[in-house]
């Protein structure tokens, strides 16, 4: 097989990227290892930047969206049996956030791309990168049994933490950092209206809680637990008197329950690659970085790293012009460093520390306090929730 773009994956990152490059004349081709049906159904992340909004927008994958996204113009934070909003458009000029799960953004843009697109081909496994230094790189993939090939003019691996992409960029040239957070979060999918209108973030002495929506029906709730929880630890009663005890307000709100359909344990870590470039071979998403999930920023940068790609490659089909791709790792980073670092201090802030004193504590709250008392710091944080923009110099 031969085309411009081989994509690894077929998660948000890779079928937006094939998505935007389909719609400027660029050809390309998906590999995805898994099924479709498990693709879209793999829970993940569902609140969206504006600048996610707008690149769905852009490549024509926002009709659901558009009419069922849950448009957010704040969070909630709640410490000592209080209750703080933030609110997004006073202190960011406008900007908001919408809720929209992953799981509705892949199956839109899978159905359009097997209904008008390149080729996404499930159940095809990735082997390896060859050649990425040379003008024709080679993707070494099985599908139905059969070992073949993709010859592209360039390869894009977005293929996740434990793909294969990266392991073509040889070691003399990577640079990793990385850092494990001592606690996990128990997350489940529940068949219940949500108790807020809101996102919720906890923080209390038994641990943090955070409080999100899937629907107007479907509740998605988070508990942080310790590293190494067994799911059979935690009951559904037990599991809905936690929460219950960690939203716990000094005012008349009540957290309403319903059937669990669904639970997982994550665990907490961050995580950078560099560079996100080697020769023909670009990374991103989680192939090249992971970020806890307190700052809601994994998906959100991954489309971020897919936005600036999809204008580098066009521009370098359209024009021969290199200028955006060879500044396409420099600019992803600076963007990926920022996101690590608030999730990182969001992470810090909102979680009981295991091996944490008085101190750690009394140092939660004064971050706490600052940022409900603090115009500036308030804005900060809103600032950093809802997106930084993309460089003003890079396309529209």
């Amino acid at each position: 097989m031969r085309t411009t773009v081989g994509i690894i994956g077929g998660g948000p990152a890779g079928l937006l990227l094939a998505r935007l490059l389909h719609r400027a004349g660029v050809g390309c081709v998906v590999l995805e290892i898994r099924t479709r049906e498990y693709v879209e159904h793999r829970q993940r992340a569902g609140m969206l930047e504006q600048g996610t909004v707008n690149a769905l927008r852009e490549a024509g994958a926002a009709d659901r969206l558009n009419a069922e996204g849950l448009v957010h113009h704040g969070i909630e934070l709640r410490f000592d049996r209080e209750r703080h909003r933030i609110d997004f458009p006073t202190l960011t000029g406008g900007r908001t956030v919408t809720i929209y799960a992953q799981t509705e953004i892949v199956k839109d843009l899978v159905a359009l791309q097997l209904a008008d697109g390149p080729p996404l081909l499930f159940e095809a496994r990735a082997l390896g990168v060859e050649d990425a230094e040379s003008e024709r790189p080679v993707v070494r993939f099985v599908r139905e049994g059969r070992e073949e090939t993709l010859t592209c003019d360039w390869v894009v691996g977005c293929d996740g933490f434990h793909g294969v992409a990266r392991e073509a960029i040889p070691a003399a040239v990577s640079r990793t950092y990385a850092h494990d957070h001592p606690y996990a979060w128990l997350g489940i999918l529940a068949e219940v209206p949500p108790s807020c209108e809101e996102l919720i973030y906890a923080r209390g002495e038994r641990g943090f809680a955070l409080h999100s929506m899937r629907s107007p029906s479907v509740s998605r709730l988070y508990l942080q637990v310790p590293v190494g929880t067994e799911l059979e630890e935690w009951p559904d009663d037990r599991i809905w008197d936690e929460l219950a005890a960690r939203f716990a307000i000094d005012a008349d709100w009540t957290l309403e329950r319903g059937p669990v359909t669904s639970r997982s344990v994550t665990p907490m870590r961050s995580y950078v690659h560099e560079p996100m470039r080697h020769g023909r071979l670009l990374l991103a998403g989680d192939a090249a970085h992971i970020v806890p999930p307190t700052g809601a920023k994994g998906l959100n940068l991954a489309v971020s790293d897919v936005r600036i790609l999809g204008r580098a490659l066009t521009a370098w089909c359209s024009t021969g012009d290199t200028q955006l791709i060879d500044r396409y790792s420099e600019l992803c980073l600076s963007r990926v460093w920022q996101a690590t670092r608030f999730s990182y201090d969001m992470t810090k802030m909102l979680h009981a520390q295991p091996d944490g004193d008085a101190f750690d504590q009394r140092m939660q709250l004064a971050r706490l306090r600052r940022i409900t008392a603090s115009r500036h710091a308030a804005a900060e944080l809103a600032a950093n929730y809802t997106g930084l923009p993309l460089p003003e110099w890079v396309p529209r």
